[in-house]
């Protein structure tokens, strides 16, 4: 009885969708989408989008923002924080 290679690849190939897009558009910060240039610290709801439901502060490949308008967007959510209006940790 002839052994068999579990590690073998199969012959038949199936034709699967590429993983990457290649002529898609740049995904740009949308803050300079909009046109913004101060973010607002009492503007809550922004604010909420922007951290997670432990109230950790999403970092920039997760929200898509550039690195200016991140630090921003970190200080406003301290500035929140500080003033009860986002919980420090999520509950």
């Amino acid at each position: 009885m002839p052994r068999r290679n579990s590690r073998s690849k199969s012959k038949s190939k199936s034709k699967s969708k590429s993983k990457f897009k290649r002529f898609s558009e740049k995904r740009r910060c949308r803050f300079t989408r909009m046109g913004v240039e101060f973010i607002d610290w009492k503007d809550v709801v922004t604010l909420q989008r922007l951290s997670t439901g432990q109230g950790k502060i999403l970092g920039r490949k997760r929200s898509g923002t550039s690195a200016s308008f991140q630090r921003k967007l970190s200080t406003a959510i301290k500035r929140a924080r500080f003033m009860a209006l986002l919980p420090y940790v999520g509950g």
